[in-house]
């Protein structure tokens, strides 16, 4: 599954930009210098070599976050979490998902709410484990809505805060949400 999902990311992300609204600064393969450079990579960035950016994106921001772990229980879920990751961050996309489960558990008697910590820990997987048995069929599809929704807001609030933004707000929404 991550294999495919990477590669679908480094296809949407394209070589080597460096677009000058970009806070990111250069980037190839979606992979920011600052990404490269923090897990050892010294060269140019416009030669950045796509199995290096693979094995990032592996690791960073499929493993660490603990992605794996959500998608043996919701593999739809685990997907959209890793696409906002990549562009937002691993921690904002975890943050999206346990504000999700902590305003979807009515009133915490589902499942206590858990930490905003950024982090697919044990109570972040308790509150899915049940939140996914307690909802059914239609529990996915409906936390995907709500990382969609979060992240439509988080894009539209970017712009709004920072006008060079709105450079990428277009393709952000095309994109990345829905």
């Amino acid at each position: 599954m991550i294999d495919e999902l990477i590669d679908a990311v480094i296809d949407r992300e394209g070589g080597y930009v460096r677009h000058p609204a970009d806070r990111g600064g250069a980037t190839r393969y979606g992979i920011t210098e600052a990404v490269a450079r923090a897990n050892g990579y010294v060269g140019d960035m416009r030669q950045f070599a796509r199995p290096a950016a693979m094995a990032i994106y592996r690791r960073a921001y499929w493993q660490q976050p603990g992605l794996d772990r959500v998608a043996t229980r919701a593999p739809k879920l685990a997907a959209e979490l890793f696409d906002t990751g990549v562009n937002m961050g691993p921690a904002t996309a975890v943050t999206f998902l346990q504000r999700a489960l902590n305003a979807l558990n009515r009133g915490a008697s589902d499942y206590p709410d858990v930490p905003l910590d950024g982090r697919v820990g044990p109570a972040t997987l308790a509150a899915l484990d049940r939140f996914l048995a307690t909802r059914g069929t239609a529990a996915q599809a409906v936390l995907v809505k709500a990382i969609d929704s979060l992240q439509g807001e988080r894009y539209l609030s970017l712009a709004e805060k920072r006008p060079a933004d709105e450079a990428f707000l277009y393709g952000w929404l095309a994109q990345r949400v829905g």
